[in-house]
């Protein structure tokens, strides 16, 4: 089983937690080996369609031969049914956009990194009762910096991850980092319904290596100033 610590270093790395749901098998599994290609080791595939358990089985056996420093996670999971079907599938760390204590203590039996949705400050009191490592303030765009500026100081040494609505774009993600959080979670931004359509991976492979270069540079300014 993977090292929580190893993965949770993978995302912290990039600074982008790359995350999207498609039914097509062949699509997804060419959007991860652009992601991997552009320096990606650690992706969310969202539980959001009929097609995400089978997909995902497909998925996690090739990319295991194919990239095996690829950590593949899974999103959306609010049950303990999903939690564990996809652990069965292979699972290497758990997203949700709410917090379900069960959910919590399946990924902790399993060794796995639990990343619960937070959207108040009594949430992610909750979520760190329940041991999340990390926290995604969801939904990003509505909550904004400010929310993470605010509450920073009440939640010390807290790890946190914004998703929905984050842009690819340096004050955006400027304005994130410097709020406090550990990474983004870029989803339609990065890899958006056209790309997904189109089959458009060098575009893709382009956002990609912009988000990481920003992402990256930012940090490495704010540790500077720090």
């Amino acid at each position: 089983m993977n090292d929580k610590k190893v993965i949770l270093q993978s995302i912290l790395a990039q600074g982008i937690l790359p995350l999207f749901y498609w039914e097509s098998p062949s699509v997804c599994l060419e959007v991860i080996r652009t992601l991997y290609r552009a320096g990606v080791r650690a992706v969310e595939y969202t539980n959001r369609g009929a097609a995400a358990l089978d997909n995902f089985t497909m998925l996690k056996k090739t990319l295991t031969k194919e990239s095996p420093d690829l950590y593949l996670g899974i999103g959306t999971i609010k049950s303990r049914t999903e939690a564990e079907a996809f652990i069965a599938a292979g699972a290497d760390f758990i997203v949700a956009p709410i917090i379900n204590p069960e959910v919590g203590e399946i990924a902790a039996k399993a060794g796995l990194l639990w990343i619960p949705g937070c959207m108040t400050p009594s949430e992610i009191y909750k979520a760190q009762e329940h041991k999340a490592a990390v926290i995604k303030i969801f939904p990003a765009n509505i909550l904004g910096p400010e929310f993470v500026s605010s509450i920073k100081e009440l939640f010390q040494g807290q790890l946190f991850i914004p998703t929905g609505g984050v842009e690819i774009e340096e004050n955006n993600i400027r304005s994130w980092i410097k709020a406090g959080v550990c990474a983004v979670g870029l989803g339609s931004r990065l890899i958006s319904k056209e790309i997904l359509l189109n089959e458009n991976y060098e575009l893709l492979y382009e956002k990609t290596m912009v988000a990481l270069t920003i992402a990256r540079s930012v940090r490495n300014e704010t540790k500077s100033h720090s």
